[in-house]
């Protein structure tokens, strides 16, 4: 049966998408942009293209089954979906509005976790009874992997391109890699689209199993993808300026060459978490790559003191937004 509470959850859950499309547009744009391939406009029609187009190749949904499966089914309502998103869509505007790279993935991850947490614990259980440790311990991992990974894929690119392209005239090479560049962005936005709008399905998927509107082993409905790759790809249209910044510019500064190296680095990262069904964040990736690029040239290349702020970002976003869905579900339970 649908029913009001339902639809709230389902329409916050788009906006939630919708949200993180624009927070993380800057991810797929920021090299692209700084190295004057495209124009803002430009870049951000090219990202939301590839971020839906993904919705044609990324069939399994393995991301999207990982996040409904992070909170113990027993311990899943209406009232802590709910909560989770209410406390992720804040923290995301408010690192978005100080323009803080955080992670949109990790927000809602966070969020989920901490309401269905907070209901274990009123009804006499302990926070391991709520979470799925297998699935939080994969979460988490790659919290530290992915970055790492994205960097020694991009070192080992920018390498290869760096040696291959050694006795190639500067302004012939220069030209191709803002062709190449092109590519690599939007192979990026494919990644992350297949990647992050997963996310989104997930929490639908489990509100309308939390509803009977469907059963626990049912397949997903065709339109909640279908929803989610548009939502996330009209938020990317609106852009990310405030972290294009962060991203572009202030971590090392980037070339197209570099650019090539990065953009592919991230889309092989995410392309490979998604095989194996990892709900990574995009912005911890891309970061890894643009500081891999950053390494080839000189480990003083890299801004350390910024990295080392969005680091502290990335460590206190799964646990803020926890305590903050904590907080906003013992509210929902006063009221609801």
């Amino acid at each position: 049966m649908v029913t009001t509470l339902l639809v709230i959850v389902v329409i916050l859950a788009v906006l939630f998408d919708y949200i993180n499309g624009f927070h993380d547009a800057a991810n797929s744009i920021a090299t692209v942009v700084s190295t004057k391939v495209l124009s803002p406009f430009q870049a951000v029609l090219w990202a939301a293209l590839f971020n839906f187009a993904a919705y044609f190749y990324f069939d399994d949904h393995k991301v999207a089954n990982t996040v409904a499966k992070t909170v113990v089914e027993n311990f899943i309502t209406m009232h802590v979906i709910l909560a989770g998103l209410v406390a992720a869509i804040t923290w995301n505007l408010f690192t978005w509005y100080y323009g803080i790279p955080s992670s949109s993935s990790h927000t809602l991850i966070g969020g989920f976790a901490g309401a269905g947490i907070t209901y274990a614990l009123l009804n006499g259980y302990t926070p391991v009874d709520a979470l799925n440790l297998g699935y939080v311990f994969k979460i988490l991992s790659f919290i530290v992997l992915a970055p790492i990974i994205g960097m020694i894929i991009s070192v080992i690119i920018t390498l290869i391109i760096i040696n291959l392209s050694r006795w190639s005239k500067p302004s012939t090479a220069e030209k191709w890699f803002k062709r190449l560049q092109l590519v690599s962005s939007a192979a990026l936005s494919f990644a992350h689209g297949g990647n992050d709008a997963q996310k989104v399905m997930g929490i639908i998927y489990v509100a309308l199993v939390a509803s009977n509107v469907i059963g626990s082993n049912d397949h997903m409905p065709e339109w909640v993808p279908i929803v989610c790759y548009s939502a996330i790809a009209f938020g990317t249209m609106s852009g990310g300026w405030r972290i294009v910044k962060t991203m572009g510019s202030r971590i090392t500064k980037v070339t197209a060459l570099e650019g090539v190296g990065a953009e592919t680095a991230g889309a092989i990262t995410l392309g490979i978490t998604e095989h194996f069904a990892i709900p990574v964040s995009t912005t911890h990736t891309i970061t890894g790559s643009i500081i891999g690029v950053g390494l080839t040239k000189r480990v003083s290349a890299v801004r350390w003191g910024v990295t080392i702020n969005l680091i502290w970002a990335w460590v206190l976003t799964i646990p803020v937004s926890a305590i903050l869905a904590g907080l906003v579900y013992l509210v929902i339970n006063l009221f609801l």
